[in-house]
């Protein structure tokens, strides 16, 4: 126990001196949500994979791997896509308008491109922004207080307290900078962490029997890549539920605020081999993890989950204490705090931002100058980290049987089906109205929420989107309604204003 508390003191300490370094360079509310659009672009890859990956990718998609077996890897697919047309097509275009339009928020960018002179489009985004993200840090101080509690042995609330005050610290004193430096100090963590553990697990392992073997001997339909079911719709409909998480990297705004940031063009192409590099790896690493963990903790006719904990989800905990030493186990549960405070850094910015800037001073308080926001931002922050906090508690007290995995997806699917489409289309479709824009982030908005709570309901296909999940059908939704409000209302734009779009959308 000594051990695991010393190494979480150094990793503790090495992220506030990294806050403290990074404060040195906050000058301006441009240098506190976006490191003054000056990052290099081994930071920004690392910090956009670590904060899309998040506590689930260790603590969510090891359990995955363990439950679902070999179509987990269609995980790993969908996100290697989404994150390479991410960089491969959008990022530049992006990048350059959002330069162009010198916006450091979401909203900003969206108010800029519309040319909105009201201000409906960006209280709607800044308002969902607040929600969403609410819910999906909730979600990762969730995961904080079930990592401390199995590998620490610190009750539930207490673990999610102290990662709490840990990640408020550093962000409270270095704001994005600190943030991304973070986020790349722990992205090499969980790079490290992840590729190497399988491979110590593989060779501490008996080897009488292949993996495919060991599946097979506990569980035939593990080894089913195409799904588990006999229903061929529903492994359809499994299938589209996993690959299509990749969805949120096309355009979520905790990962395109670094695009924002990154210093040229030309480090995205130096920024997305690396991303991809690290999205492969580490995550088919982790699936990984989850069915070596199935074969050597389960036996036939066993539940996984009483086991592996729900929804495989104590698997992670349960493999490093089995192969590794004290030292390791203890890197390994900094490695796990990596995962979860990279995002929650992020996100919690990425709301004060939406309160500060888009509420308070573009609607509010236009008067003020940015130098005088910095302190608002950093009450914001607080307030919004101990909302967070609050429902985390409120969920573990409420929903003890809740899958970590499905209520990070939620929040991750409610940012994503929200802006993605928008995102999109105000990139590649110059027929993209203002008024398309407010309609597809309202319907994707009310979609996260009806294919949650309400389609699954219906007798005969609820459960078809209980697998498929609620991303992909409400990303499909915004588009096409977006389309057709924009058919309907087209934008009013002048021939130059016409021209300037064309240039900003040519590579």
């Amino acid at each position: 126990m000594l051990t695991k508390v010393i190494v979480l003191a150094v990793y503790v300490g090495i992220l506030f001196l990294i806050g403290i370094m990074a404060s040195r360079r906050i000058k301006s509310m441009s240098d506190y949500y976006v490191g003054g659009k000056n990052m290099g672009f081994w930071a920004v890859a690392f910090s956009a994979r670590a904060t899309g990956e998040s506590g689930w990718l260790l603590i969510g998609l090891t359990g995955m791997g363990a439950i679902a077996g070999y179509s987990g890897y269609w995980v790993v697919a969908g996100e290697l896509l989404g994150v390479f047309i991410s960089w491969q097509f959008m990022a530049k275009r992006f990048k350059r308008r959002s330069d162009k339009y010198k916006a450091i928020t979401i909203p900003d960018y969206l108010q800029s491109h519309f040319k909105s002179s009201t201000n409906t489009l960006r209280v709607i985004a800044a308002s969902v922004l607040v929600i969403f993200v609410t819910i999906y840090v909730a979600s990762q101080m969730d995961v904080t207080g079930i990592a401390f509690e199995s590998m620490l042995e610190i009750p539930y609330e207490w673990g999610a307290l102290i990662g709490f005050i840990i990640v408020l610290i550093y962000i409270f004193i270095g704001g994005f900078v600190a943030a991304v430096w973070s986020d790349m100090f722990q992205g090499i963590l969980m790079f490290f962490g992840l590729i190497l553990l399988p491979i110590v697990v593989w060779f501490s392992m008996d080897h009488g029997a292949g993996v495919t073997e060991g599946l097979n001997a506990i569980d035939p339909t593990l080894t089913q890549v195409m799904g588990r079911s006999d229903d061929g719709w529903m492994n359809l409909f499994t299938i589209l539920g996993f690959s299509m998480i990749g969805l949120g990297f096309l355009g979520s705004p905790q990962v395109y605020v670094r695009f924002m940031s990154i210093k040229s063009e030309k480090s995205i192409d130096k920024g997305k081999w690396v991303a991809m590099l690290f999205t492969l790896l580490t995550d088919a690493a982790a699936v990984t993890i989850g069915i070596l963990g199935r074969i050597y903790f389960t036996k036939e006719g066993q539940d996984p989950e009483v086991v592996l904990g729900t929804a495989g989800e104590d698997v992670l905990s349960l493999v490093t204490n089995e192969f590794l030493p004290t030292i390791l186990v203890a890197i390994f549960i900094a490695i796990v705090l990596s995962a979860i405070m990279s995002t929650i850094d992020s996100l919690l910015i990425l709301a004060s931002s939406a309160i500060t800037r888009d509420f308070y001073q573009k609607i509010f308080r236009p008067d003020l100058k940015d130098e005088n926001l910095t302190r608002f931002s950093r009450v914001a922050t607080v307030i919004m980290a101990l909302s967070a906090l609050g429902i985390a508690i409120l969920l573990y007290n409420l929903y003890p049987e809740r899958k970590v995995f499905w209520v990070m997806i939620f929040g991750w699917s409610g940012i994503a089906a929200t802006f993605c489409p928008v995102i999109i289309l105000s990139l590649f479709w110059k027929g993209y109205s203002e008024k398309g824009a407010i309609a597809s982030m309202v319907t994707g908005f009310i979609s996260v929420i009806a294919f949650k709570f309400f389609i699954p309901q219906i007798e005969s296909v609820g459960a078809y989107f209980v697998e498929l999940d609620v991303l992909a059908p409400s990303f499909a939704m915004a588009m096409i309604v977006g389309w057709i409000v924009s058919k309907i209302y087209p934008p009013k734009y002048s021939s130059n204003e016409t021209e300037l779009i064309d240039d900003l959308t040519d590579e």
